[in-house]
């Protein structure tokens, strides 16, 4: 018999993440995984070659610069990121908390690892 689902309270859990561009695992749908993260200025250019990525912004404003064109995105909206797509994500006006939907294989930095690339994630 497998455990009772956890409810997880995003706010609660986004104000224990003290850090910026470490996402932190919520929970797992499958072969998906749920994260929670906070931005803070500008990230690296990067794409993933296999993975599609939602961005679904909870506090703050982020702008996902695009090679088409830049797309602001605010609080209870959300950017869908088909896998192939070069992107790079920025915080406006300071911090933005975001919440991430994408295949559990996905590697924050895509095709390009850098000191911000996180290969084993926390879970909250």
């Amino acid at each position: 018999m497998s455990a009772a689902p956890a409810k997880v309270n995003i706010a609660a859990a986004l104000a224990g993440i003290n850090d910026h561009w470490n996402p932190r695992i919520a929970a797992e749908v499958g072969d998906t995984q749920i994260k929670l993260v906070k931005f803070a200025g500008s990230f690296d250019w990067h794409s993933h070659a296999d993975e599609d990525e939602l961005f679904l912004v909870i506090s703050g404003t982020m702008r996902m610069h695009l090679r088409t064109g830049d797309v602001d995105v605010g609080p209870g909206e959300f950017i869908a990121i088909p896998h192939g797509t070069e992107h790079c994500p920025e915080a406006l006006d300071g911090e933005c908390a975001v919440m991430l939907i994408e295949p559990a294989k996905t590697i924050n930095t895509g095709d390009t690892i850098t000191d911000r690339t996180r290969t084993k994630l926390q879970r909250i």
